[in-house]
């Protein structure tokens, strides 16, 4: 590939950018090995370190990795080529079970609680240098979280969870820290880290959420941070159960200077209880969205923590966004208090049409897995195959690799609207492109 590729620049940046342009293009292909630097400096007649320069850029910025005297080569999921491109373009006329959204007519309308918010607005305009955060707000999140058992702790207010996310592993670590995250698991997450330059570290993931001997060993080995999903876990739908958030908090006490980090982006739309980590170590945050539940562009996200952690995100999100809209805070505020989501109503829908297909499949012979949350996740021998078949049979489904590090093969089916005339065809199709011999055979009998 470098035979057909030549590095460019004279500069430190321009060697950077150079190599990061041909690995957006595909012209340097992940894993790709790269020329040592005293090679690439001579041949570009610039000095070493400039090379070096170039090179640590590039590992801070997640499109390379160095493994010492093996060199430095592309990484096998670099940050400019995303996990959003290993995706199914879906062609007309087949039904799409990939996309991972909320079922719309589950959504509560947004008309009133803006046309509210605006005309607040209009008698109380936000002025620079108010308080970024809605007072109201603020009580009624810190009262769910009360219930819920989270330990109490200052309030922030981000654009979702993945803002929320970054600004806290930005608050805490530097470039070539590890973080231990779920396989599999959320893809954005999986993106986010290596772009920030740190290190993943895999943890396995049953139905109770991790696993206590894989957060173990990963934090034994030196992992500074650790990204929980408490509830509807995306892809699994694994949810952390009481006896799994005790041996969690015992090995996490092991471990106290661990920054934790807990992602609850399930709220609103799981009948399962939370059983929170947070506070088990000196340095944790607390993520709470509103996405799944009121609609993915309603982009909030309240935040608690350590103060420490806290303040640190608040402070740097003033120097930037500088706050989230106070008429979005309005709105959803004015959502939670008028009581516009049945959490109850829309958690029990999702969870029957999760059960619909869980069961199909197993009185088929195959086995799948979704304790919470939108999805359904299905083991599978040949995912590349499995995806293609049902594309072919008219079923779009999301691809396991968008979501594994070294987790087995899988594919992701949203069941979000998934009807119940919809869920014995879409198991049939599933059973044809995971076994297509075994179900051929079983036409025969």
């Amino acid at each position: 590939m470098l035979e057909e590729y030549r590095i460019e620049g004279r500069g430190a940046a321009e060697i950077s950018a150079s190599v990061e342009r041909a690995v957006g293009a595909g012209q340097l292909e992940p894993g790709q090995l790269l020329p040592a630097m005293r090679e690439l400096a001579a041949e570009l007649g610039v000095n070493p370190n400039t090379v070096a320069a170039a090179y640590r850029v590039l590992r801070e910025r997640g499109v390379i990795e160095t493994a010492g005297r093996r060199g430095s080569r592309v990484r096998s999921r670099p940050a400019t080529t995303g996990r959003e491109h290993i995706r199914v373009d879906v062609p007309p006329g087949v039904r799409d079970v990939a996309g991972g959204n909320p079922d719309p007519a589950l959504l509560p309308s947004l008309a009133k609680a803006f046309a509210a918010a605006g005309e607040q607005g209009d008698r109380e305009p936000v002025l620079y240098g108010d308080d970024p955060v809605e007072p109201e707000l603020a009580r009624l999140a810190r009262a769910g979280m009360d219930a819920d058992g989270v330990p109490d702790g200052p309030l922030a207010v981000l654009s979702g969870s993945l803002d929320a996310i970054e600004r806290v592993l930005a608050a805490h670590l530097k470039p070539g820290d590890t973080v231990a995250v779920e396989d599999p698991g959320w893809g954005s997450l999986l993106d986010l880290v290596p772009a920030l330059g740190l290190r993943t570290v895999p943890v396995g993931v049953d139905d109770d959420g991790p696993l206590p001997d894989d957060v173990r060993r990963a934090l034994a080995a030196g992992a500074r941070a650790l990204v929980v999903t408490d509830r509807a876990q995306n892809p699994t739908g694994a949810s952390v159960s009481a006896s799994r958030a005790r041996a969690l908090r015992s090995v996490l006490r092991e471990h106290p200077r661990t920054l934790l980090i807990e992602d609850d982006h399930g709220h609103g739309i799981v009948d399962l209880p939370l059983h929170p980590l947070a506070g088990t170590t000196h340095s944790w945050a607390f993520v709470r969205s509103v996405a799944k539940a009121y609609g993915p562009d309603l982009r909030l996200a309240v935040l608690t923590g350590d103060r420490v952690t806290v303040d640190r995100v608040r402070g740097r999100q003033r120097l930037g966004p500088g706050w989230v809209g106070r008429i979005v805070q309005r709105a959803v505020l004015r959502l939670w208090a008028d009581g516009a989501l049945d959490s109850r109503a829309v958690a029990a829908a999702y969870r029957e049409r999760r059960d619909l297909l869980i069961d199909a499949l197993a009185e088929r012979g195959v086995e799948a897995r979704g304790r919470s949350g939108l999805n359904v996740w299905i083991p599978v021998p040949d995912e590349t195959g499995a995806v293609a078949r049902l594309l072919h049979a008219g079923w779009a489904v999301a691809p396991g690799a968008r979501f594994r590090m070294s987790a087995p093969p899988g594919i992701r089916v949203t069941v979000a609207t998934l009807t119940r005339d919809e869920t014995a065809p879409l198991a049939d199709a599933i059973v044809s492109a995971v076994a297509p011999a075994t179900a051929l055979a079983r036409s025969h009998v």
